[in-house]
């Protein structure tokens, strides 16, 4: 009884992981360029008690003789589901929608007084001042955008500007147009390895930890494999209809392994009873 409340008891704890994945989901719906997460089990250790061997009797069987004595189940790993996002129509100049799956911008966001490459398909940018004669582009928590040369900043006095399907961002002054800065656009060739940052970012992981270099995970994309969409977002890629799904059955799984906890102590206590 104790092994089978200790089985439960764990089984619950990864459960609630779920849960809280799924909520996270959930809670992200309407946050531009949101990328879900999926909850993959696995069982933990089992314990194999053979049978004596009868070939006789096994000779029909299409399982594995003996019994197996499980531990439980845990959350092995929660995957990014990198599919792209339905695009909405703003009009806003500084809203970029990627066209491309696995395509990300560069970020930077400063922590303990480190600036890190943060990667992110949120496009809501806008311009920030800097000085009298400067504005960088930053994103919605104001975290500098990177372009070719690091974080992209501007002379402040432009009539107008344009983000090109390329990346480029042409700016007119004086009836004049130049391209002064270009998005700095990345392949996420293993997006399950990427680690949530916060504030819809990912990072790299430890890649020297996990045997990789930075090139198998991001690449770098050229000019003419960009493809961005000026006035316009990718919503998230949530689909609430999977994720109330899921949770029913999440939750019906927890009540189920409660229910066995209450079983097995009741047992016990009628146990306890016998003389």
């Amino acid at each position: 009884m104790l092994r089978s409340s200790m089985q439960a008891a764990v089984t619950m704890g990864q459960l609630q992981n779920k849960l809280d994945l799924i909520g996270n989901n959930l809670s992200n719906m309407n946050t531009p360029g949101y990328k879900s997460r999926q909850a993959d089990f696995s069982s933990l250790l089992i314990q194999q008690m053979d049978n004596l061997d009868d070939e006789g009797e096994n000779a029909n069987r299409t399982t594995p003789d003996g019994i197996r004595i499980g531990s439980g189940a845990y959350l092995a790993s929660t995957d990014l589901d990198m599919k792209q996002g339905s695009i909405k129509q703003t009009g806003r100049p500084l809203d970029v929608a990627i066209m491309n799956e696995n395509h990300m911008f560069q970020v930077q966001r400063t922590e303990n007084g480190q600036a890190t490459t943060m990667y992110t398909r949120d496009g809501s940018f806008s311009f920030q001042p800097i000085n009298e004669n400067e504005v960088m582009l930053v994103t919605s928590n104001g975290n500098p955008v990177l372009g070719e040369d690091g974080p992209i900043r501007l002379q402040n006095n432009f009539e107008s500007f344009t983000i090109r399907e390329n990346g480029e961002i042409a700016v007119e002054r004086n009836g004049e147009t130049a391209v002064e800065a270009r998005l700095n656009v990345v392949n996420a060739s293993r997006p399950r390895l990427l680690e949530a940052a916060g504030q819809n970012l990912f990072r790299l992981p430890d890649l020297e930890e996990l045997g990789y270099n930075q090139q198998e995970i991001i690449e770098a994309v050229g000019a003419n494999d960009v493809r961005l969409q000026q006035g316009a977002l990718e919503s998230s890629n949530v689909d609430m209809g999977k994720q109330v799904t899921d949770m029913l059955s999440t939750q019906r799984a927890y009540q189920f392994n409660s229910r066995s906890i209450a079983m097995g102590d009741q047992m016990m206590g009628l146990i306890n009873q016998l003389r």
